[in-house]
């Protein structure tokens, strides 16, 4: 088994509000990947004194040992816990019931010998490659359908979110964990696979580069750093466009072989 992990914050200045994470159990027959990108708010306004960093950390975290040690849990059980958990560490001082609560999108996959587990929550992406190289990639794509003229309003775009109709991130409702997409796959089916933020994955979807098979390439020839410093490369080129409304963006990778 291969595992390799990189991530860089968008600006040196700001903190990583992204988290990653991976785990094996000492027996070596399987594995667990989370992958969350933290959502920052606009003006920095969420009604929470602790900010964004602090709550991918807790909630990565909680979501890291959960699905390591409760595999009895499915995995859209394990993000209902682990966001009711993190809410109650900040319950009493932050208002929870804010339109931007710190919230974050949610990549989990877990394996073992039998099947491989995965659970894709808002525009952060899973890749899966199969033994004759086919790569899925697992996308949940409602924050695509929303229209980049609604995406530029503050207000709009706080309609929406957590909101029928609109997009869905884990911040401080459990129950927004039904909403995931979710599945399972035998584990003879899936020979890699791959774990990005949007600020990664911008490689294939926002720039164009290649295709998901030729990002996976990189991963696997270049490492998950290979592939944050050739984006970091063209978001550096004055003549490209910034993918949405940045020209940086933390970046996590995470690439596993099985």
């Amino acid at each position: 088994m291969r595992i390799d992990l990189a991530s860089a914050p968008g600006d040196a200045e700001h903190p990583n509000q992204d988290w990653l994470s991976a785990s094996t159990p000492a027996s070596g027959t399987g594995g667990v990947l989370v992958a969350l990108d933290g959502v920052t708010p606009p003006r920095g306004d969420d009604g929470c004194v602790h900010g964004v960093p602090w709550f991918t950390a807790r909630l990565g975290g909680r979501l890291t040992e959960l699905s390591g040690s409760r595999r009895d849990m499915p995995l859209a059980a394990v993000l209902a816990e682990a966001i009711r958990a993190t809410a109650d560490t900040h319950r009493d001082g932050c208002d929870l019931s804010h339109v931007r609560t710190p919230q974050a999108t949610v990549v989990m996959v877990r394996w073992d010998d039998v099947s491989v587990e995965h659970l894709v929550l808002s525009d952060s992406v899973l890749l899966l490659e199969s033994p004759e190289g086919e790569v899925t990639a697992v996308l949940d794509d409602r924050l695509d359908r929303v229209p980049r003229e609604v995406l530029r309003s503050v207000a709009a775009t706080d309609a929406l979110r957590n909101a029928e109709g609109g997009f869905f991130t884990a911040a401080a409702d459990p129950a927004v964990a039904a909403r995931a997409v979710t599945g399972r796959i035998p584990r003879t089916r899936v020979r890699a696979l791959a774990a990005l933020t949007d600020g990664a994955s911008r490689w294939t979807d926002t720039f164009g580069e290649g295709d998901w098979a030729q990002l996976l390439g990189v991963l696997r020839k270049e490492g998950a750093q290979g592939l944050i410093d050739r984006v970091r490369t063209i978001e550096s080129d004055p003549l490209r466009p910034p993918g949405r409304s940045k020209r940086h963006d933390d970046a996590s990778a995470a690439y596993a072989e099985l």
